[in-house]
């Protein structure tokens, strides 16, 4: 069901209702100043990470030992950036973080740095470190994925972490593209991108296997009560460890808040010819049964009629 803050709030990303060519990199380079976003739900975002960390860590957080370096400057770059840019949500007070109510200590030892950035944002983070000529997933703090598990990628090349997406896996131009991106990188020209997926709920943790043979998620009918499960992730590099903090924030926007839009036509065409350019695996990786699809291809349609 939708809460009264997804419900109220406006469509901001829209990567469906654009020119936007799925499964493509499609990184822009965005401002130092923009690299992580207000959330007016904050409160929602932290809660449900507190309760995953304390209910199932392991599946939400994962670390080599080697990334502790690449943890802490992550976690220092992330509360800078908060202090900075964000004041009006976050107050800093010596080793305190303050927001929504709550306070992060930066000191404590006894928790990862990558979880004490966690714990102050709405955004799942990663940090991926370069060894043996090979980008890996060194650390991650995944409370919230899309339809996959983090211990499944823990520790691993970028290779591996892409095997299931189409047209990104080892030895693709994709693949070597990717790793170009993340070797050029600059700390100071930090880039965002954007996926999305038709769900038939807002929740904001999808931790299912591609492997698995039903997604628990899949859209319900009527049409009109599904989500548009938007990811905005943004990569930026660390200067001083050379490792690269990835950033996913998760959206919900209702579909039928679509209808209500002022563009509400011209989003639903692009959305349409998004549609019509996935392959068949695609698809598949979408969770995006050819029901689902022809269901809200004529959902759709009936905007433009």
């Amino acid at each position: 069901m939708t809460d009264s803050a997804t419900a109220d709030r406006p469509l901001r990303l829209m990567p469906y209702g654009r020119a936007y060519k799925p499964f493509s990199i499609g990184l822009s380079q965005i401002a130092t100043t923009d690299w992580l976003e207000a959330e007016p739900d904050l409160a929602r975002y932290l809660d449900e990470k507190q309760q995953l960390l304390e209910a199932k860590r392991d599946a939400v957080f994962r670390a080599t030992g080697d990334s502790l370096d690449a943890q802490n400057e992550a976690l220092a770059m992330i509360t800078r950036h908060l202090a900075d840019h964000h004041a009006d949500v976050y107050r800093l007070s010596g080793e305190t973080m303050t927001m929504a109510g709550r306070s992060v200590d930066l000191a404590d030892e006894a928790m990862p740095p990558l979880m004490r950035a966690g714990l102050m944002i709405a955004d799942d983070l990663a940090v991926l470190a370069k060894h043996d000529g090979h980008w890996h997933l060194a650390a991650g703090f995944i409370a919230f994925p899309s339809s996959w598990s983090l211990a499944e990628k823990a520790g691993r090349p970028m290779d591996e972490v892409h095997a299931d997406v189409p047209g990104f896996q080892g030895g693709t131009r994709n693949a070597a593209m990717v790793s170009r991106i993340f070797d050029n990188l600059k700390p100071d020209l930090p880039a965002e991108r954007f996926n999305w997926s038709f769900k038939g709920s807002d929740a904001l943790a999808m931790p299912v296997s591609k492997h698995l043979p039903e997604d628990l998620f899949r859209p319900v009918r009527p049409i009109g009560e599904n989500f548009l499960r938007v990811e905005r992730q943004t990569l930026r590099r660390l200067p001083e460890t050379g490792a690269i903090v990835f950033t996913i924030k998760i959206y919900a926007d209702p579909l039928a808040m679509i209808v209500r839009h002022p563009q509400a036509r011209a989003i639903a065409s692009a959305m349409l010819k998004q549609l019509d350019g996935l392959t068949a695996e695609e698809r598949a990786y979408k969770g995006m049964k050819d029901a689902d699809i022809d269901a809200l291809s004529a959902y759709l349609r009936e905007v433009l009629d």
